[in-house]
């Protein structure tokens, strides 16, 4: 979530320009929203991988077997899209609800 608070603040001014040139409250949420799940998927299928990784490497030194089902797999990445989009709520609603006209001003 506080990644995508610092994106809200830092992009004030593209935000109010979206909206005085017609885009509506939903369209900069959505945006906000799609920002935050991808981000929380890119996060999820790197530390996925890293963790696979890991899992091999395991196996390969130690006389265990290892290894990564791909239902656990899809269930990471799935995991971390829901919890993108549930903490991307609230920064997304912080920029659908900005005033262009104080968004425009605050140079």
């Amino acid at each position: 979530m506080n990644i995508m608070l610092v994106s809200v603040r830092e992009r004030t001014q593209e935000i109010g320009l979206r909206k005085a040139i017609g885009a509506s409250q939903q369209d900069i949420l959505v945006q906000f929203m799609i920002e935050a799940t991808i981000l929380a998927v890119l996060g999820g299928a790197a530390g996925t991988l890293i963790g696979i990784g890991g899992v091999s490497l395991a196996g390969a030194l130690t006389p265990l077997k290892a290894g990564v089902s791909p239902t656990a797999i899809i269930l990471a990445v799935g995991v971390s899209g829901g919890i993108g989009l549930f903490f991307g709520v609230v920064p997304a609603r912080q920029a659908a609800k900005l005033d262009p006209i104080v968004a425009l001003r605050s140079a």
